[in-house]
């Protein structure tokens, strides 16, 4: 896996990059310590994988994430940050980063490059844990092209709301059997493979 690194902590990126080498499975075919470099080498490097930090200097990292992405809409961007702000979240998951994870779930860090690098979205699980939270404070927003039933829509609030299928019966009259089939059927519908991803296309449409 060719993976590039940008950190501004040049203790932190050469660990990073011996330690992902030593597993065998990774490359690291670059490393820079702001956003501007992180532009620079992508370009010149077309890494599987960009490892970023976000606050760093000259350019952070969502401010390099948005210049790489739009033009190279496919790029697999992994944040790894000491910093869960509920700002930056929101910014990472609008801009279509594939994944952002805390440098204190160190042991998360390969498995995470090999999903995001497979296609899948991950997300640290005090990321995962804030989503509940900052659904509550979003307007409703407009699914109106989604394919999704009315029903259906209620269902997938509450699932980003963070209810279980028990609660989720309970508030919209249903049966458990009911919303299982409900959350297969939109999970099928929508390309996505559980409910943390469910609950992310939901914070992710109602920017």
């Amino acid at each position: 896996m060719r993976v590039l690194v940008v950190d501004d902590d040049n203790v932190v990126t050469m660990s990073l990059k011996m330690i992902l080498e030593a597993s065998g499975e990774v490359e690291v075919i670059g490393t820079g310590g702001n956003g501007a470099d992180a532009v620079e080498l992508y370009r010149a490097t077309q890494p599987e994988v960009l490892l970023m930090d976000i606050q760093m200097n000259t350019m952070n990292g969502l401010e390099a994430a948005e210049v790489i992405l739009a033009e190279y809409p496919n790029a697999a961007i992994l944040f790894l940050t000491t910093f869960s702000d509920d700002e930056y979240i929101v910014k990472a998951l609008s801009l279509g980063v594939k994944g952002y994870i805390l440098k204190q779930d160190f042991e998360s860090i390969l498995p995470a490059l090999r999903a995001v690098r497979s296609g899948q979205s991950v997300f640290g699980r005090d990321v995962v844990s804030k989503l509940p939270d900052m659904m509550n404070r979003e307007q409703k927003p407009d699914f109106s092209d989604s394919g999704l039933s009315e029903k259906e829509l209620q269902v997938v609030e509450k699932v980003a709301d963070g209810q279980n299928n028990k609660e989720i019966a309970e508030t919209l009259f249903l049966s458990e059997g009911t919303v299982r089939n409900y959350i297969s059927v939109i999970l099928e519908k929508l390309g996505l493979r559980d409910r943390t991803q469910l609950a992310i296309w939901y914070l992710k449409r109602s920017r």
